[in-house]
């Protein structure tokens, strides 16, 4: 990368996407809705269980023009944008937010929140990860905490971050795909005896799209 497209990057002009695409939110809060979707190269996190590993990588996904991620967003019927990664807050997202915004798009941020908060956002969905929990300016700022079930130790580990969010977050236990036919019958019994949690399912999975 030469030092233009560096200065670029760090402005947030140029982002390394790995992919874009138009569908169906499919999982927490906003499930069911049409968006279109970017996904940012790039992880600090590394989840063993993680079903897009080939995001982790950001020098595979050479940068593109976030000017023409705006136009391909705005030129889909729904005027939302889901931005995930990898972990999209490894970049600098303020720029992408104020030029959706100006297009009238609602902008919805997927993150661990393991990396400081920039971007003006709609809605941010705070998956946290033990490996590199999330930053407390970042959590409390969280609409939706949504906390990834693998095993039975993240049942706690829900519970902690729950004392980090505000009284207003909506809080989703979600099972690890791979793993989902074994703890769905525990996290349904979980949320029966803690009804502040509901259920995210991935959706998209059992639809078979994107």
């Amino acid at each position: 990368m030469n030092q233009f497209q560096d200065i670029l990057l760090q402005e947030g002009k140029l982002l390394p996407v790995m992919e874009e695409f138009y569908s169906l939110q499919g999982e927490g809060f906003n499930t069911g809705q049409a968006a279109y979707f970017i996904r940012v190269g790039g992880c600090d996190v590394g989840c063993t269980w993680c079903d897009v590993k080939e995001s982790w990588n950001a020098n595979d996904f050479p940068p593109v023009s976030t000017d023409r991620i705006v136009e391909h967003a705005a030129s889909y019927p729904a005027k939302a944008i889901v931005v995930t990664g990898g972990e999209p807050l490894l970049y600098n997202m303020d720029y992408l937010c104020s030029e959706l915004h100006k297009n009238g798009i609602r902008i919805f941020l997927e993150t661990s929140g393991s990396q400081p908060l920039s971007g003006e956002w709609d809605w941010i969905c705070i998956s946290p990860k033990k490996d590199a929990p999330p930053l407390d300016e970042v959590i409390r700022q969280a609409n939706e905490l949504k906390v990834i079930i693998h095993d039975h130790t993240d049942f706690q580990w829900g519970e902690e971050n729950t004392r980090l969010v505000s009284a207003s977050c909506i809080l989703y236990l979600q099972p690890e795909w791979s793993r989902h036919e074994t703890m769905m019958p525990e996290i349904i019994r979980y949320i029966e005896m803690n009804p502040k949690w509901r259920i995210s399912l991935q959706s998209h999975k059992y639809m078979h799209i994107p």
